[in-house]
């Protein structure tokens, strides 16, 4: 067998661990297993790409290997639940920012060889530049948003996305008709950059989880691009893996938030909305532990709604220590699972399974909205938007629409939340002054503490 041959041998190997890895990430039983498979399949691709024969510096190699290993490894390990959103965006952003540079390399090799390459090469080429600019610098935005360290909507003009977007993809167009030139390569990274920029910065974080999704399929299909240039097996079927399942699971998001991409993207949350008090006249009931755990403990049905305020005060453990004792009394407990509620698509069935509670008993949205109607106690912790009944009653409201959970057709309603400040949408919610609902302000993994000892004092 040739050494090509056998790379190619290696890499088909590579790439159908990807595919039984992927397809093990379906269940929460053989996610981590999943994970292991597709870790095994990229560590054969890049041995497969090491003993290529045009393989470049092999000393710049082991240093990159061993940089990237000394800040990934660290990092993911020390990195809490609460900040994985934040993580996913960074790492999918480097991803991105990895691939345009491979393009700018490839641009520079060509020119230094005799000119622009052909065509097959060239397009990918651009299309690499491009989205991947892109996927880098809107992630990096998203990092930020998510970090809290760039706060508040920024109004960006339509017009400005749209004068980026005709910049970027006219210099391409220049490039691919014969244009040879590495400045004019390097203005399609800085427009498809600020393109990237622009049309993150205006966007609410309760859209983040649409965003960090579309943006991970930008980076798939921007490395399944820049593997057909450098005619890549693996990083092509990789590359298209998570193209493919990105844009699957950014249609999902969008649709459970009722809403197209395009909207997500020119309009978004949380441009506020109207005082919900003021106009209906309602008032906050609030409540104690004691009342909490007096309700929760002679209930049939409890169903749980977990939300960011839930990752936050890390109190999923607790909850799950909680809803243990409730169910040695005999109560049922169930927890409802929208598919945006924190900042991350699945965010909250990660935080759920890291503290062991069984699957069987996350519902989500579609299956759980019939049950409420039979449910005694529903225990809201930190969702908002998810909960608001402002989605299907006011139609001014920024997220009037939106498929949410049917919390306010329980029989009784206690929601943990630290204030009454709004959620990411940034609008109010008439749940809170429903007659049926009592508030128990507070940290979360206080409060439920709290109210577990009251259930065990009875």
């Amino acid at each position: 067998m040739s050494r090509a041959d056998f790379i190619q041998l290696l890499y088909i190997v590579a790439f159908s661990m990807f595919i039984a890895g992927l397809h093990m990430l379906r269940g929460p039983r053989t996610a981590v297993r999943g994970n292991q498979v597709a870790a095994v399949g990229m560590a054969i691709a890049v041995v497969a790409t090491l003993i290529d024969q045009r393989i470049g510096d092999w000393g710049l190699i082991v240093v990159g290997l061993a940089i990237g290993t000394a800040i990934g490894v660290p990092s993911a390990r020390s990195v809490h639940m609460t900040q994985m959103p934040q993580m996913v965006a960074l790492f999918n952003g480097v991803g991105g920012g990895a691939v345009a540079l491979i393009s700018v390399v490839e641009y520079k090799e060509s020119l230094e060889a005799g000119g622009n390459p052909e065509l097959e090469a060239l397009i990918p080429i651009l299309f690499a530049a491009i989205i991947g600019s892109i996927s880098f610098w809107g992630s990096i935005v998203a990092f930020l948003k998510l970090q809290e360290s760039l706060k508040g909507r920024f109004a960006i003009p339509r017009a400005v996305n749209a004068a980026l977007a005709l910049i970027a993809n006219g210099l391409a167009v220049a490039i691919a008709a014969g244009a040879e030139s590495q400045l004019l390569f390097w203005l399609i990274l800085l427009s498809a950059g600020a393109l990237g920029v622009c049309a993150v910065l205006p966007i609410g974080g309760a859209d983040m989880p649409v965003v960090i999704s579309t943006l991970n399929a930008f980076t798939g299909l921007s490395a399944a691009a820049a593997g057909i240039a450098l005619d890549n097996t693996a990083l092509i079927v990789a590359g298209m893996l998570v193209g493919a399942s990105g844009s699957i699971l950014t249609r999902q998001m969008a649709e459970a938030m009722n809403r197209s991409i395009g909207n997500v993207f020119f309009s978004g949350l949380g441009a506020g909305g109207p005082a919900i008090a003021s106009e209906t006249g309602g008032t906050v009931r609030s409540t104690s532990a004691a009342d909490v755990a007096i309700q929760l403990s002679y209930a049939r049905l409890v169903v749980v709604v977990p939300g960011y305020g839930m990752a936050v005060a890390q109190a999923q453990r607790a909850v799950a220590d909680l809803a243990a004792e409730l169910e040695r009394r005999g109560v049922e407990v169930l927890y409802a699972i929208h598919p945006v509620a924190g900042r991350m698509p699945g965010h909250m069935n990660v935080l759920l399974a890291e503290a062991d509670v069984p699957y069987e008993q996350l519902k989500e949205m579609d299956e759980i909205n019939g049950e409420f109607g039979r449910t005694d106690v529903a225990l809201v912790i930190g969702a908002n938007d998810v909960t608001n009944p402002a989605a299907r009653t006011i139609a001014d409201s920024p997220i009037y629409g939106m498929p949410i959970l049917d919390v306010d057709k329980a029989n009784s309603i206690i929601v943990l939340k630290r204030s009454m400040s709004s959620g990411f949408a940034g609008v109010d919610n008439p749940l809170f002054y429903d007659p049926k609902t009592a508030m128990l302000f507070g940290d979360a993994k206080s409060s439920v503490g709290d109210v577990l000892a009251e259930v065990k004092e009875l």
